[in-house]
């Protein structure tokens, strides 16, 4: 069996623990609205985000695409297979620490900070992909801001459209609503998260020459990819979905019906033109935008200053890691 070999069958099962994490760090945020406004039952959100997103991850592949090819040429990579593996741990260990303290960090910066920074530990700042790669940090970067403005835009007209309203009544048809629009969040949330993990196990398998340069994702990769990260939500982030549920604001039907269509939509729309974008940040903007709209006094703007510290440092103490991480397996294998 040859090292090569080995090396990739280690990068394909760290892609599908990264998805199976995944799975209960970010997909918390799709269903945290729902359970905090007692919705649906913890259980059942959870199985309904599991089987949404296993249809979501099997829907698109274009995110996967991005991932493979945008951020660095697998053929440029001095060592790709070990650049590749050290990403993927990099990424690992940070969403198992920010899991830990119940901090709704991303995922897609956590990996796409990890696969810079371990690639330019192997062959310097040459071998990025600066145009592709600018092309996913300004997606990074613009995705929450226009989360938040679209989150206020809504939940501003669901305001005027139902000020004259019952509001017990209101809220309870919201409920009903608001089962749709989180198997809606769950799904868009697995047409761009699970496909990174795609993206990286194509990369690798182009790189190591298992596939031609312009393959797409095979389909066992997708199953394997959609399997891991449907598994994983049925597991439950209990920690994340306390902090994105309840510790930004206080959550109604009404305002998680604006929240999760709000995060859909910008998830969704960033889905069809091939931009991996964080859903926690998108989400988790999308609820600030809809309490600032509610109530400006009502929002705890100590846990959006914490999200905030932690969208700032995620890609830089990534690439970080990843760069170390590389340095120590490069000398392994």
């Amino acid at each position: 069996m040859s090292l090569l070999f080995i090396l990739t069958i280690a990068i394909v099962i760290c892609a599908l623990a990264f998805d199976f994490i995944n799975g209960f760090h970010d997909t918390a945020n799709a269903i945290a609205t729902s359970v905090s406004t007692k919705a649906l039952k913890p259980r059942h959100a959870i199985l309904l985000a599991a089987i949404m997103n296993f249809v979501g991850a099997m829907t698109f592949t274009g995110v996967a695409k991005t991932i493979s090819k945008d951020i660095v040429n697998p053929f440029d990579l001095t060592n790709g297979s070990v650049v590749i593996l050290a990403a993927l741990l990099s990424a690992v260990i940070w969403n198992l620490l920010t899991w830990y303290f119940g901090i709704p960090s991303s995922s897609s910066h956590a990996l796409i900070g990890s696969i810079a920074g371990a690639a330019i530990a192997a062959s310097g700042f040459g071998v990025l992909n600066y145009g592709g790669f600018t092309k996913i940090i300004e997606a990074l970067i613009l995705s929450p801001i226009i989360a938040f403005v679209v989150g206020y835009i809504i939940y501003s007209i669901f305001k005027v459209a139902f000020k004259n309203f019952n509001l017990t009544k209101t809220n309870r048809n919201f409920r009903f609503i608001q089962i749709a629009t989180a198997a809606l969040q769950s799904y868009s949330h697995g047409t761009n998260d699970a496909q990174k993990s795609m993206g990286i196990i194509t990369m690798a398998l182009i790189a190591n020459e298992y596939l031609p340069k312009d393959a797409d994702v095979p389909l066992w990769v997708q199953i394997s990819c959609a399997a891991a990260m449907g598994l994983g939500t049925s597991i439950g982030g209990w920690k994340i979905i306390k902090t994105v549920g309840g510790k930004i604001m206080k959550i109604r039907p009404i305002n998680g019906v604006a929240a999760d269509l709000t995060g859909a939509g910008i998830i969704f729309g960033a889905s069809l033109i091939h931009l991996p974008v964080s859903t926690t940040h998108v989400i988790s903007s999308g609820i600030l935008g809809v309490g600032s709209a509610h109530r400006l006094k009502g929002v705890k703007w100590d846990t959006a200053q914490r999200m905030l510290i932690t969208w700032v440092i995620t890609l830089p103490i990534s690439a970080l890691i990843a760069a170390f991480l590389y340095l120590i397996l490069n000398l392994i294998f």
